[in-house]
C-alpha cells in the first residue's frame, strides 16, 4: 500500500498563495523624519515627568510610612522624612485633622497629586516646543 500525497486543501497552512507578491514597502512611508532635536525635546519631557513621579512616590512613602506607625529612628524613614519635608510644596499643614496620622496623609497625599499635575503640564508644554 502507498500513500499518495493528498492535494492543498484551502484551510492548511502550507497552501502557496496564487497572488502575485507584493513590492517591499518602507516601515514609515512618507512619515516625519526623527530629528536630533525631537529625541532631546522627548527626552526632557521624559526626565520632567519621571522626576515628578519620583518627588510623588517620595510624598507617599512618607504618609505610609507613618499612618502605619514606622520607626522614627530607621535610617531609611528619616531620609524619606527628609526628602518628603523638602518636596511638600507648603502642603504639609494645610489640613488639620483629629489624628496626625491622617493629617499627613491628606496633606502630603495632597502634595503629590499635585506634583503629578504639574510633571504632566510641564512635560506637555516641552513636548509642544518641537515644530
Amino acid at each position: 500500500m502507498t500513500d499518495t500525497p493528498k492535494p492543498p486543501q484551502a484551510g492548511d497552512r502550507l497552501v502557496a498563495s496564487s497572488a502575485p507578491a507584493r513590492p517591499h514597502r518602507p516601515a514609515r512611508p512618507g512619515g516625519p523624519t526623527v530629528t536630533t532635536w525631537h529625541r532631546i525635546v522627548s527626552s526632557a519631557a521624559y526626565l520632567v515627568r519621571l522626576a515628578s513621579k519620583v518627588a510623588a512616590l517620595s510624598l507617599i512613602l512618607y504618609a505610609v510610612f507613618t499612618v502605619f506607625r514606622a520607626n522614627p529612628a530607621n535610617v531609611w524613614y528619616q531620609f524619606v522624612e527628609s526628602l518628603a519635608a523638602s518636596l511638600s510644596l507648603g502642603l504639609a499643614n494645610l489640613f488639620q485633622l483629629a489624628d496626625p496620622r491622617w493629617t499627613t496623609l491628606v496633606n502630603y497625599g495632597l502634595a503629590a497629586i499635585v506634583w503629578l499635575i504639574i510633571g504632566s503640564a510641564l512635560a506637555s508644554l516641552i513636548r509642544r516646543a518641537a515644530p
